[in-house]
């Protein structure tokens, strides 16, 4: 059955006009077909600011032991992004066994570098700290971002000191997996990253490439072969880096597929464009010495 016209719609206006506008990202979220799930919190505070607030989304049907837990992050280039439109991406994780815990986080210009690291390490800790009553395996956590959301979480995994700051122990962290996510990007160039990042007292400690080590986290990185906005080129070189630490690291390069379509192939409509939920899942699942599984969204028929 197609897909009815608003959806297809919104898909239009999201590959034209890209993720950073909010009003067909909105648009998208609201009217896009999603995956069976359940969301058990929503705008829960994790701290006392506005901007610190997150969604929480469960599996569809319980299960004997406590499922793994997913924090996810959204990107934005740091200054734009708000949880309530990655419901779709948060529900996609949900249905594959994961409770998956989807945060806000303190953009630019109110905040610079740090403080949006600070705000998602607060967000595991939430998580972590509430584990049990939202159904989750506090032990076994896994980060997963895209663009800036994935430098939230490679970060979060590689630079233990956030992690340590907000009371969790870092190997909780058991995978994080990235997505078009920008991990080396010296000199800052450009309008973006300067005002973000020019700030910080050592640059090179703003990259993920400045963290690798033999005892990372497992890292799931994955980029579309046509992004225009974060070079492919750093993907390769964290991978590369991590390889040579003997870490744990397994990459996936998808033809055909920009910096906004990685993300938008985790949605139901857009998932035959590239196996990117299948993959990531799948390994995030062996990083976690858990069984594979067929997940619910193989089964079910979508959800208003």
């Amino acid at each position: 059955m197609p897909f009815p016209v608003l959806p297809a719609l919104a898909l239009l206006l999201v590959a034209t006009v890209g993720l950073g506008a909010c009003s067909p990202l909105t648009a998208f979220a609201t009217l896009t077909p999603t995956d069976p799930s359940i969301k058990t919190g929503e705008g829960v505070a994790y701290g006392e600011l506005p901007r610190q607030r997150l969604d929480v989304y469960r599996p569809p049907e319980p299960t004997a032991e406590a499922a793994p837990l997913a924090v996810f992050f959204y990107g934005g280039s740091w200054r734009d992004g708000r949880r309530q439109d990655y419901g779709w991406a948060g529900r996609a994780l949900a249905a594959e066994g994961f409770v998956t815990v989807v945060p806000d986080y303190r953009l630019y210009p109110d905040v610079t570098y740090p403080d949006f690291l600070k705000d998602s390490a607060a967000a595991v800790a939430w998580a972590t700290q509430h584990a049990e009553e939202i159904g989750a395996d506090g032990r076994k956590v896994v980060l997963i971002g895209h663009s800036a959301g994935a430098y939230n979480a490679v970060m979060l995994g590689l630079d233990e000191r956030y992690l340590r700051a907000e009371g969790v122990d870092p190997s909780a962290v058991r995978a994080v997996a990235g997505l078009a996510g920008p991990y080396d990007f010296l000199p800052l160039e450009g309008r973006l990253t300067p005002p973000i990042f020019g700030g910080a007292a050592d640059l090179e400690a703003t990259q993920p490439l400045a963290h690798v080590r033999a005892d990372a986290p497992a890292a799931f990185l994955a980029t579309g072969e046509d992004d225009g906005v974060v070079e492919p080129r750093n993907t390769r070189a964290l991978a590369a880096a991590l390889k040579e630490t003997g870490a744990e690291v397994e990459t996936a390069y998808y033809p055909d597929l920009g910096h906004a379509g990685i993300l938008l192939a985790l949605s139901r409509p857009l998932r035959g464009r590239a196996p990117v939920l299948d993959e990531m899942t799948a390994f995030l699942r062996r990083a976690l010495d858990l069984p594979d599984q067929v997940a619910v969204r193989h089964q079910a028929e979508p959800l208003p």
